[in-house]
């Protein structure tokens, strides 16, 4: 099954930004989210990424995994995976791109088997102002 897409959400420097619904959470084996490249020949930006994972009546563990080597030479560190408690919202990130960059520029979420109504959203921290 493919990955869903999660769009980026982006942060206004000196500015504000209305709360993003989110994308759904597409839970369990061979699903999950792609955060895909900003633009053609670009990359996620890990270090400007922070994830907010929210969820429903029944939490789980989220899984931003490890990149490809190349580009992601510390891939070898592994997998991230934060628990998210039953109707609780947890934020995870900035994220390194020496470890969690895709081959093609992404960035991969797995959501655990169970994890129900919960929502992902990607927020991107501006460079500069």
């Amino acid at each position: 099954m493919a990955r869903t897409a999660v769009a980026y959400s982006n942060l206004i420097p000196n500015g504000n930004l209305a709360d993003p619904a989110g994308t759904a959470t597409n839970a369990g084996a061979g699903n999950g989210h792609v955060i895909p490249a900003t633009q053609p020949g670009a990359d996620a930006l890990p270090e400007l990424t922070i994830l907010r994972v929210t969820a429903g009546a029944t939490g789980g563990n989220v899984t931003v995994k490890a990149g490809t080597n190349p580009p992601a030479i510390a891939a070898g560190q592994g997998d991230l995976v934060v628990a998210v408690a039953n109707s609780a919202t947890q934020w995870i990130g900035p994220f390194e791109s020496g470890r969690f960059l895709q081959n093609d520029g992404s960035m991969l979420v797995d959501i655990a088997t169970g994890f129900v109504a919960g929502t992902i959203t990607a927020f991107r921290v501006p460079r500069n102002t």
